[in-house]
């Protein structure tokens, strides 16, 4: 394909791509983006262009993070094998971890990837009490594993032994009446559940709800919600992989926004900042339930190789000491997007906090089936111009924003202006 100009290289390898990955793939954008490097929040393609990446949270701490590469690089030519030997490096990495959670936390499982480590989480959950009952927001999405995606109607009808409820993006009403709702409503799904003799288990949420439309508030979402669960015998696991590693500032991790401890923390992405990496953060007393019966082993979960590349991203957060930037950047972020509300007809609600915002898009004639149209038209426009966001909601009508960590007040100012043209450009564009 080297002697292909770049216009025809994209289409012939689109037609290549679905040959041979098939169709159940998808890709970004209306002309798909053929990317070849990174550099900390930018990303390049074929042709050189440069993109300002406000989309891909996993690389947290930049793309191609020279310190990072450096460890992995470092390791792999010494030692890449398992935790079924000794190794220093896994111990120290769990250790450094587990400091940043509360300490009821205590207890540290590795794998390779978020769904993975949610597909972990399930098992330890049955195991502990001895119940199947799972309840979801309307637009979650957990993992791709078969029982993931039993429980993730963003991917598929659920199975019949979970309840959907609605997300607290989509409930009306002060903090307080939120929170309330969203409590009520998971008391009544487990009521639900108990009627068809499938008693709850688990309430699993992504603490920032990001596939539902995003919702960040200080508002006891998370405290209530638990609570109600387990008062029906369930546990709660809150789903960092979103909303971890410092995302929206403040705090390492989403749910310290409220006064909640979680029973078990999934993590993803994020931790190897690109490298196959995942785990769970767990109460010891569940992980003891689940020893009983069964063992646990992952061949990569924990390797030396993992364990030196997520240890290089722990000293990048720290040393760069990423809640507090993140924090920073996020208040302009609010000041930058909310202005932009004011002026902007297409623009509703603004969600977020840190560096994960929802920019939910409206169409000012009324006509909500053009919503997710107008969405996708912005995410396009925004791409043609050089910068990548993703779409999100139930409808496919929320702009997703959530960069790097690395983000700066000058990238804020880039967005921000380019997303202003394209709202006003897009009104027109689409009929």
């Amino acid at each position: 394909m080297s002697s292909m100009t770049h216009a025809t290289a994209p289409i012939t390898e689109l037609r290549e791509r679905r040959r041979i990955l098939g169709p159940a793939y998808r890709l970004f954008y209306d002309q798909p983006v053929h990317l070849v490097r990174g550099e900390d929040v930018w990303l390049f393609d074929t042709a050189g262009k440069r993109y300002l990446d406000a989309y891909n949270n996993v690389p947290v701490v930049g793309h191609a993070n020279p310190a990072v590469v450096e460890a992995l690089a470092r390791q792999a030519s010494v030692l890449n094998t398992h935790t079924r030997y000794l190794s220093e490096g896994v111990v120290e990495y769990a250790e450094r971890l587990q400091a940043h959670f509360p300490a009821a936390l205590d207890t540290v499982m590795l794998t390779c990837t978020g769904s993975e480590a949610n597909d972990l989480a399930l098992r330890i959950a049955f195991e502990a009490t001895g119940r199947r009952g799972i309840i979801v927001t309307r637009n979650a999405y957990h993992g791709v594993t078969q029982a993931l995606a039993d429980m993730s109607p963003s991917l598929r009808p659920v199975a019949s032994h979970v309840r959907t409820i609605e997300a607290p993006c989509h409930l009306a009403g002060s903090p307080e009446q939120v929170a309330d709702q969203f409590a009520l409503l998971v008391d009544e799904a487990a009521r639900d559940l108990a009627r068809a003799g499938i008693p709850v288990a688990v309430l699993i949420v992504d603490t920032v709800f990001a596939s539902d439309g995003i919702h960040i508030g200080y508002d006891e979402v998370l405290s209530r919600a638990a609570a109600q669960v387990r008062q029906h015998g369930g546990i709660f696991i809150a789903d960092e992989v979103q909303g971890g590693f410092s995302r929206i500032g403040r705090h390492w991790w989403a749910f310290e926004r409220d006064n909640v401890i979680p029973d078990m923390v999934s993590l993803g992405k994020p931790m190897g900042n690109g490298h196959p990496m995942a785990g769970l953060v767990v109460q010891r007393s569940l992980v003891e339930a689940f020893g009983k019966n069964c063992r646990y082993f992952n061949t990569f979960g924990g390797n030396t190789v993992s364990a030196a590349v997520g240890l290089a991203v722990l000293n990048e957060l720290e040393r760069m000491e990423m809640p507090a930037h993140v924090a920073r950047v996020g208040e302009v972020m609010a000041d930058r997007l909310l202005h932009l509300a004011k002026t902007v007809p297409c623009i509703g609600a603004v969600r977020g906090q840190g560096l994960y915002w929802g920019v939910d898009i409206r169409d000012p004639g009324g006509d909500s089936a053009r919503n997710g149209l107008l969405a996708q038209a912005i995410s396009n426009g925004l791409r043609r111009e050089g910068i990548l966001i993703g779409v999100s909601g139930h409808q496919g009508d929320a702009l997703k924003i959530r960069p790097p960590l690395t983000f700066q007040t000058e990238h804020v100012d880039i967005l921000v202006s380019a997303l202003a043209r394209q709202c006003q450009a897009v009104l027109p564009a689409v009929s």
